[in-house]
């Protein structure tokens, strides 16, 4: 649940930087964190019980008596409604959510979408033909079409063998992260500075690394050449508005760069690893 309420957290602190975002989608956002903390006062308040510690020591924060308290949460009620939670989700579902309900169309700026742009990219300028690539992968040609497309999530090793027969070191990089947040897996790293401007790398790769000029119309012009090239090989992390405007003009939703961000714009200590659900 605290994992759940930071991806929410930053979901909302992205959205509300927005100045165009919708009302209903900051809602949304609020709704869900006042429900999730509803459902963790309720956690918490049982977890206090089971340690047999008195409930007393709850009522100044809570302001509410102990006898309330216990009538209010029955452990086994709380237990109950906790089994049977739902995560909360917003704009992205897991991996898992995702292969239980995939759409027929995802979205260009799903995730999903973007990872399989990427490796179908790389399929293309290998010059390998699709056939070859499914025997060389022991998969039938057909359940490749469909990974390629995004009608299919890649797992981890079909995306890090599709780099690598096609692509390089590089590629391989690419593909890895873009699963790895496509799949809310966690992103550790020596270097955040470097795992985010790798991640943009990886998002111009699967726009089909257009041009700075033609990224640069896209923006709108609201940033610089320099600005766009920084924030691609450094040295140093722009402001985050410089992402915000890049992560939309390459087809991807910017608050899932967003603890990337702020993970390498931190005075805390260099290792890093962002819980999966960060990425929304």
């Amino acid at each position: 649940m605290a994992v759940d309420a930071v991806r929410i957290a930053e979901t909302f602190a992205a959205r509300a930087s927005d100045p165009g975002a919708a009302t209903t989608d900051l809602l949304e956002c609020t709704v869900q964190l006042t429900r999730l903390m509803q459902d963790t006062t309720a956690a918490l308040v049982v977890r206090q019980r089971s340690r047999g510690e008195p409930l007393t020591d709850l009522e100044p924060v809570l302001k509410v008596s102990a006898d309330r308290l216990r009538r209010k949460y029955p452990p086994r009620a709380v237990d109950r409604d906790l089994a049977t939670r739902k995560r909360p989700v917003l704009a992205y579902g897991s991996q898992r959510a995702f292969k239980r309900a995939m759409p027929k169309k995802a979205s260009l700026r799903d995730p999903h979408q973007r990872l399989a742009c990427a490796l179908t990219l790389m399929w293309k300028r290998s010059g390998i033909p699709q056939q070859e690539l499914a025997r060389r992968m022991n998969i039938h040609r057909s359940y490749l079409s469909r990974i390629l497309s995004g009608e299919r999530p890649a797992t981890h090793a079909y995306a890090k063998q599709i780099a690598k027969e096609c692509g390089d070191g590089t590629e391989t990089e690419f593909a890895t992260l873009l699963w790895k947040i496509a799949a809310d897996d966690p992103v550790s790293t020596t270097d955040p500075a470097h795992t985010l401007r790798t991640y943009y790398q990886a998002l111009t790769y699967a726009a089909g690394s257009p041009r700075e000029d033609r990224i640069l119309s896209s923006t709108r012009h609201c940033i610089t050449t320099a600005e766009l090239r920084q924030a691609l090989h450094g040295p140093g992390v722009p402001e985050w508005g410089v992402y915000h405007q890049l992560a939309t003009a390459l087809q991807s939703k910017p608050e899932i760069a967003l603890p990337l961000w702020r993970n390498a714009t931190s005075d805390h200590g260099t290792v890093s690893s962002l819980s999966a659900e960060a990425f929304g």
